[in-house]
């Protein structure tokens, strides 16, 4: 026995983001936000608003500072508590920045031009395929090294960056020294992944251009019920879990686990004989139920700005400190030339 007691042990480091590119949608709250609050009391969390990493596409400034502020309310009112966490936006960190230029010098131009995301973004938007997008992985590398952090919850989509964040580390030790935790990626486990009303095949995303296919957390419940009687199902008429025959219906069983609390089994039997019409109706019902007091809180916090200037001080002074120590390590071992105080 090494001799640790309860006291002493240390909770595994957590670092996770956002980027606050549109609103957040029932999808963003059942595969990530959802596991973002469960995690505050048995991990050591850093939560962060990428803003950083938002502009490698064309933003309107004036949108991009109120989805960044509705972003970070949205955080508090589901139950995201910076007293359990450090919540900051990204840009408030200069250390981000800083430690990126310098994973860059240790990033091979092979591995980068390897990752997946930068081909399918730059297929999408061959007008705008800057030198950030490229950039973006290593970036995100700074994010997750600059807090020692050992495990990321990411989706499929971003566990090739965390394995890149991983090389780079790697590489970085082996030619200084031990610098960097070497963080894995992990794949949450109670993740649900929801997809589009309209196209119950892909992910629901909040860049999705049909505004019918994506329910925002801040929608109003006309909104959200109007959404969700006019999603697509099929011409049965079985309310069953079938990923594969019924993708619209099953898609639809997991909003309402996610949103009600019941097993997908449970709702089954629950709507067993009864039509399509009462389904979609009552799983726009569970969806308005959960996020009334959600709502209400997140107005509440919306014009409260002095409160919403407080979070992002005093999380950004918190994750600062901790990136600072992480960025004075890195550039002794560089050989930069400090600054004598």
């Amino acid at each position: 026995m090494s001799g640790e007691t309860t006291d002493t042990i240390r909770k595994k480091k957590i670092f996770s983001a956002v980027k606050p590119t549109g609103s957040p949608t029932i999808g963003s709250y059942a595969g990530a936000l959802k596991n973002w609050i469960a995690m505050q009391d048995a991990y050591d969390c850093v939560y962060c608003v990428a803003d950083l990493h938002s502009i490698t596409v064309s933003l309107e400034p004036a949108v991009f500072r109120k989805n960044t502020l509705e972003m970070l309310a949205m955080y508090l009112a589901l139950g995201i508590n910076p007293e359990k966490c450090v919540l900051f936006l990204q840009s408030h960190v200069s250390a981000h920045a800083e430690l990126a230029w310098v994973l860059n010098c240790y990033t091979q131009f092979g591995e980068a031009s390897r990752m997946t995301q930068f081909k399918e973004k730059s297929k999408r938007n061959p007008e705008n395929v800057n030198v950030g997008l490229f950039d973006y992985p290593v970036l995100m590398a700074a994010d997750i090294l600059l807090y020692q952090a050992e495990t990321v919850p990411v989706g499929e989509d971003q566990k090739q960056h965390v394995e890149l964040a991983r090389n780079i580390a790697q590489r970085f030790n082996n030619r200084y020294s031990p610098t960097f935790v070497l963080p894995e990626p992990v794949m949450p486990k109670y993740g649900a992944k929801i997809y589009g009303l309209q196209n119950p095949t892909a992910k629901m995303s909040k860049s999705e251009e049909n505004p019918n296919d994506c329910v925002y957390l801040a929608d109003g419940a006309d909104e959200i019920m109007r959404k969700f009687k006019a999603a697509v199902t099929d011409s049965d008429s079985a309310v069953k879990y079938d990923k594969t025959n019924k993708p619209g219906i099953s898609n639809l069983l997991t909003v309402y686990s996610v949103f009600s609390g019941e097993s997908i089994d449970k709702a089954e039997k629950e709507f067993e004989g009864k039509g399509y019409a009462d389904f979609k109706k009552r799983v726009g019902e569970a969806v308005i139920e959960f996020l009334k007091p959600v709502q209400a809180e997140y107005k509440k916090l919306l014009a409260d700005k002095n409160y919403l200037q407080s979070v992002m001080k005093s999380g950004a002074e918190r994750a600062a400190r901790i990136a600072r120590r992480t960025l004075s390590k890195v550039y002794r071992k560089v050989g930069f030339v400090p600054l004598e105080q």
